[in-house]
């Protein structure tokens, strides 16, 4: 690490859990965030700080101004543009030694797969039910832990799939692939800071799984109400006859 980069991350050098081993395996490491919304934001913004060597960033959408409430990556005079491109120009700002790169397109499944093998982690942050099982299969075939969020009125909740632990569910083993009946924010309404919420979870996790640290939330799930402040956390099962990732042989997953 040079003079600019012990200066930068000081503060993760101070813990010693993280010292300068974690900030160099975060250095060397490539995270794929699909979803530049309220939970991607964030996200994406805490992971470029924290110092993560690569971020892959998918999302097709444009930025528009009832997005600004809660989508802190994006502001007023990128109203318009492609989020991708929004956030990039954020994060480049942000913290110039992460190198960014952008896939501003709606991904079929073998482009998905090939996207997310490139990475060490993935982030779910997208908004509805078929990305989400898209990126499942992806992240079940290319054998890569998937960090999912969920947001909607004042209520969030996250989790962590693995498919090199025996222990883990996949997002298929808990939701069915039958037509999305789920609400969306732009009818049901979003408390902004709760996006904020799970989206820096999401972060803390995703840095977690990259330099070993900390107990991951897999096999768990974490749920908050923002609204009063309450969280409990519950425990998942693995379907054993999930379509998806029954027959994997759950492997420890390569480093």
């Amino acid at each position: 690490m040079n003079d600019e980069e012990l200066s930068r991350y000081s503060r993760h050098l101070l813990l010693p859990e993280f010292d300068y081993v974690g900030q160099e395996k975060l250095k060397q490491s490539t995270v794929l965030i699909v979803g530049l919304g309220g939970l991607g934001s964030p996200a994406s913004m805490y992971l470029a700080a924290a110092g993560v060597g690569k971020l892959l960033l998918n999302d097709f959408d444009r930025v528009d101004l009832g997005n600004l409430q809660r989508q802190i990556v994006h502001g007023t005079a990128d109203v318009g543009r492609p989020k991708v491109e929004s956030a990039a120009e954020t994060l480049n700002e942000l913290n110039p030694l992460v190198r960014v790169e952008t896939f501003d397109e709606k991904l079929d499944d073998r482009e998905l797969e090939h996207l997310v093998r490139r990475a060490d982690v993935v982030i779910d942050a997208s908004d509805n039910f078929a990305t989400r099982h898209a990126l499942n299969r992806a992240s079940v075939a290319a054998r890569k832990p998937l960090v999912s969020g969920a947001a909607i009125r004042f209520e969030g909740q996250l989790t962590v799939f693995d498919p090199g632990s025996p222990f883990s569910p996949c997002y298929r083993c808990l939701y069915d692939d039958s037509p999305e009946t789920a609400e969306s924010c732009s009818r049901s309404g979003v408390f902004s800071p709760i996006v904020g919420m799970i989206a820096s979870a999401q972060a803390g996790e995703a840095i977690k799984l990259l330099t070993g640290i900390g107990k991951p939330l897999v096999g768990r799930l974490w749920r908050i109400d923002g609204k009063d402040l309450t969280q409990k956390t519950s425990r998942l099962q693995r379907d054993p006859r999930c379509p998806v990732c029954a027959h994997q042989s759950h492997l420890p997953r390569q480093a």
